[in-house]
């Protein structure tokens, strides 16, 4: 275009390196090929045309957030006549048309977080992994404790909702395995914790919280309700942790644990390599949190409760068992996630499993051991036929079906009598996982339990006692023994003569 202001088309297009044709093409025109493309008109009819201005804008205006799917299926009520390859078209039509048109949607502001200032806190439910415990489905809960910064992690099972006591438990063993304690503490608006509770219940509960945050020098906070992306740093690493611990699992080939403290070992390895990992920026974290303090604070509940004559106590509409001399007394009860402490003033007496009620129904839940009944039903066997808590009391499933093949054989008089032994043997001999064995192995051969062969089978083994042979000293040993140690007259002493 320089050679063309001073040269004609042919000699400035000999210079630019392109044909003179090419040049007076330019100059009748100066636009670019690009610019001089049509825009592709419509091949078919439009399928949309008589009713999108009419029905499907004014949809998307009185409800913006309707689905597409939503629209095209009351469309296919209105217009039977509508094909199903229409779904497509629509669905760009009316990303376009909010695109243009749409209201205005939220906006992720991303943050900053300097080492030490925040960890957060949050509850992620852990049912759809699978897990059995002795054979039996495991539904939990993980409390996930996570530093934006370092990403350092911690995880802990909790069996039942999203409790002050599992936040408490949790923060604080994660507090004392980081070694260290972060500015602030954040976590979700622990909506379910509030669930059912009156107004003093839940302003008992913030005490509680502010309380713990306290304790430790942190400074609590709390995301919006329902704006989980506030929480985000978390809520996305729960995902990343529910992955891991599911390759884990298919790793190891088996979701199936021999007991809680197996599923939890497993779940505190893979924690632990994901936090190996992150070794140099935890360390750089470490430096900047704050000292934790002299001890741990509760993370319990306390419950008074009285043992009643049924032999245990009613605590959140689960009864507990204990031994039956504490009848009448009044018992002092730490209420954790997982068990409980029962005192008797300061002694602490048992740890009980913590159970809780039947969700279906509005019954009472039971944790029973039968070794604090067993002495009673032995004086009135017949109380097992109908008893309350009769499912719980069986330690094994083997005693279950014991029972129910006992009383398809015999009388139900005759059934609970040879019940009521085999429980006393198991508790007698102390071979309660021994005798289960052996009662599954009968039953699957058809061989209902046989009181008096089990007893002879697991009797105590016969041990002959040894003779020891005590040869006694003469007496007057013991007199020779005093003259040669009497002192000799006229011994001179310090201090005098004896």
């Amino acid at each position: 275009m320089k050679s063309r202001q001073t040269k004609a088309p042919a000699i400035a297009a000999a210079k630019a390196g392109f044909s003179a044709a090419t040049a007076y093409r330019i100059e009748a025109d100066p636009r670019l090929p690009s610019q001089k493309k049509m825009p592709r008109g419509r091949r078919r009819p439009d399928p949309l045309a008589g009713v999108w201005e009419g029905e499907i804008v004014p949809m998307l205006q009185a409800a913006p957030g309707v689905r597409v799917v939503a629209i095209f299926e009351e469309l296919c009520r209105r217009h039977p006549e509508i094909a199903m390859g229409v779904r497509r078209t629509l669905e760009r039509r009316i990303a376009r048309w909010r695109a243009l048109n749409g209201p205005n949607r939220d906006v992720i502001f991303r943050q900053e977080h300097p080492p030490g200032r925040m960890g957060q806190s949050d509850f992620t439910d852990m049912c759809g992994l699978g897990i059995t415990i002795a054979g039996e489905p495991f539904e939990h809960r993980l409390y996930h404790f996570r530093l934006p910064f370092s990403g350092f992690e911690h995880a802990h099972v909790v069996l039942g909702g999203e409790s002050f006591v599992a936040l408490a438990e949790g923060l604080q063993n994660a507090l004392w395995a980081l070694g260290g304690v972060p500015e602030q503490h954040r976590s979700d608006s622990l909506s379910a914790a509030f669930c059912n509770l009156d107004r003093d219940a839940q302003a008992d509960l913030t005490r509680r919280y502010e309380e713990l945050c306290v304790h430790y020098g942190m400074t609590p906070s709390r995301n919006n309700l329902g704006v989980a992306h506030e929480n985000g740093s978390i809520e996305s690493s729960h995902g990343h942790l529910k992955r891991a611990l599911g390759d884990e699992l298919l790793l190891r080939g088996s979701r199936a644990f021999e007991d809680l403290a197996a599923y939890r070992r497993f779940v505190d390895e893979v924690v632990g390599r994901r936090n190996a990992r992150n070794r140099k920026r935890i360390e750089i974290e470490r430096a900047a949190l704050k000292a934790l303090p002299d001890r741990r604070t509760t993370d319990y509940e306390e419950a008074r409760v009285l043992v009643t004559s049924s032999g245990g106590f009613i605590l959140r509409r689960v009864f507990y068992s204990v031994p039956s001399r504490l009848i009448g007394h009044r018992l002092n009860v730490h209420l954790y996630d997982d068990r409980l402490d029962c005192f008797l003033g300061s002694t602490r007496l048992l740890t009980l499993r913590r159970g809780r009620p039947p969700q279906a129904s509005g019954k009472h839940g039971h944790v029973v051991d039968y070794r604090h009944v067993i002495h009673a039903l032995r004086k009135k066997p017949m109380a097992l036929l109908n008893l309350v808590y009769r499912d719980q009391l069986f330690p094994r499933r083997a005693y279950a079906r014991a029972f129910e093949a006992l009383l398809a054989r015999d009388s139900e008089k005759q059934a609970c009598r040879t019940m009521v032994g085999l429980l006393a043997l198991a508790h007698d001999r102390a071979c309660e996982a021994e005798l289960a064995h052996v009662i599954d192995a009968g039953l699957d051969a058809g061989n209902p339990p046989d009181l008096r062969r089990l007893h002879d089978r697991f009797k105590p083994d016969r041990t002959a006692i040894p003779y020891v042979a005590v040869e006694l000293t003469p007496l007057t040993v013991y007199d020779e023994l005093a003259a040669v140690c009497q002192p000799k007259a006229g011994l001179v002493l310090d201090g005098g003569v004896a």
